[in-house]
Order: structure tokens, then sequence, then C-alpha cells
């Protein structure tokens, strides 16, 4: 393997960590089904935009809808700031917005579980920078099963049984093994590596991942259209936060550090001198 430089702000992490932060494995997923999500998906036509602009309008009450581009579900799962996804589907509505899936999922504003009402609402987010996972599943009104957590922030949320597709996980036969070469290297503050979950997580509720192998009953969540709008607050409260927010983690960050990986697999840090 050729000389690698990397670098790590604020909290230590395994090399496999830093790859998958790289490799961007992120969703903000929410939909509102009559059942299983995934046969729909699997049999998504393309939607009207004036009835998917509707529906947005709906879940975003009071801000100002704009048409944007158009994308898939393969390559909109994360959208960038006040820019929502989505598309109508036989049996489903299906959305891609950072905003709308939560830290806590058991907090979903009331707008949106009424939304909801009387269908199966999914919620699933995962970021790969922070190796934060969230999922979610209500029917009818109940919130059957959330999960939230991350290794620095540990488990915020876990609520209900597990789902079969999480028992090994938990179990530990998906447990974080050591990086050799990796300095201080403290035990994993969690039973597996949220990502990991997360994508199958993704498979069980969705249908379909977006890192690692692919199996036969995958969904091609490229051939699922989404339509494209820019959702933003006319009052600017809500992008002002979420500055303010951006610069507080920013000042939070500790000093960038240098790694170089060297012929034998081990990492170490390098100064600006040595690069």
């Amino acid at each position: 393997m050729p000389a690698t430089i990397m670098s790590v702000r604020g909290v230590r992490r395994s090399f496999a960590e830093i790859v998958r932060s790289d490799m961007g494995a992120k969703t903000a997923l929410l939909a509102f089904a009559d059942g299983d999500i995934r046969p729909v998906l699997r049999g998504a036509t393309r939607s009207r935009r004036a009835e998917a602009e509707a529906l947005i309008r709906r879940i975003h009450p009071d801000c100002v809808v704009e048409p944007a581009d158009d994308n898939t579900l393969l390559d909109g799962t994360y959208p960038s700031d006040d820019l929502t996804y989505g598309t109508v589907l036989a049996g489903a509505e299906l959305y891609c917005d950072r905003r709308l899936v939560l830290g806590r999922p058991s907090e979903l504003p009331e707008h949106l579980r009424q939304a909801g009402a009387g269908r199966r609402i999914i919620m699933h987010g995962m970021h790969s920078v922070v190796d934060w996972l969230s999922f979610a599943v209500w029917e009818d009104g109940v919130l059957i099963r959330s999960l939230s957590l991350s290794p620095d922030g540990g488990i915020r949320e876990n609520i209900g049984k597990p789902y079969d597709f999480e028992l090994p996980y938990w179990a530990g036969e998906h447990a974080v093994e050591p990086v050799p070469g990796w300095h201080n290297q403290d035990p994993y503050p969690l039973p597996f590596h949220p990502l990991d979950l997360g994508e199958e997580a993704l498979r069980a509720l969705f249908g379909f991942s977006i890192e690692g192998r692919s199996t036969p009953d995958d969904i091609d969540a490229d051939a699922v259209h989404l339509h494209g709008f820019r959702v933003t607050d006319p009052s600017g409260e809500e992008q002002a936060a979420r500055e303010a927010a951006y610069a507080a983690a920013l000042q939070a960050m500790g000093p960038r550090r240098t790694y170089r990986m060297g012929p034998d697999g081990t990492l170490h840090e390098v100064g600006p001198d040595n690069r």
C-alpha cells in the first residue's frame, strides 16, 4: 500500500473510521408508507412534480418552496442545506431532507406524525464523519423502535425491541477491532460500529445500501427518481442558527493532526516540516 496522509481533528479515530468518513455514508430519509416500502421502491415510477411539491409544502409549512434539480435515491440520500428531494409513489411518500431526521426520533414533530397518521413512518439517518446512526419506525402512530447512537455521544435513544437484523450486533458479533499501528487506542465505546448497523438497517427498512457488497435482492436505488426543491425559512432564523452551530463546532475542534502510513502499515504523526 502506498504511503497515505490523513488529518484528524479533535478525537482519536481508527484508520477504518477515517476511511469511512471519506467514503461518505450519509442518509437523511423519512417515509410514510402503507406497509413495507421495499416493494414500492422496487416498482417505483416517476411521480408528478406538482404532487411532490404539495406534500413537501405540507411537511415544511411556512417555508418558501422553489424548484431545484432532480436526483435519484442513490445519490440524493443526504441533500445539501435547504434542499429537499421527494417522490410520491403508489402506497408511499419518500423524502430526503436533513431537517427531517432527528438525534432523538421520539421527538418527531406533531405535524409529521399527522402526515403519517394511520401508516408506517420510517426514519433513517447516518453520518460517516461522526459515525452517527439513527433509525426509527412508527406503526399507526405508535413508536415501535428507535435507536440513535454514536461513539462520542453514546446511546442517545434506544426504545422498543431490537429487530432481528440488529441482534448479531448487540451480541458482539461485529465488534470493532483495534487497528495495528494506531497509537493510544482505547476500546471502542460501542459493541459495534454504527455505520455497519446503519447499512444493515437501511437494507432492512428501505431495501438498498450505500456502501458494501450489494445483494441480488437490493433495489436499484438509481432507478428511483426524486424531485428536487429548495426549501428555506423566509425569516432567516433557521439559516442563522445553522451557521452559528457550524461555527461553534469548528471552534470546539482541536488542532489538526496529520498522519502518514509507513511501509510496515503503521501510522506515524508528522509535522508541517516532514510531510
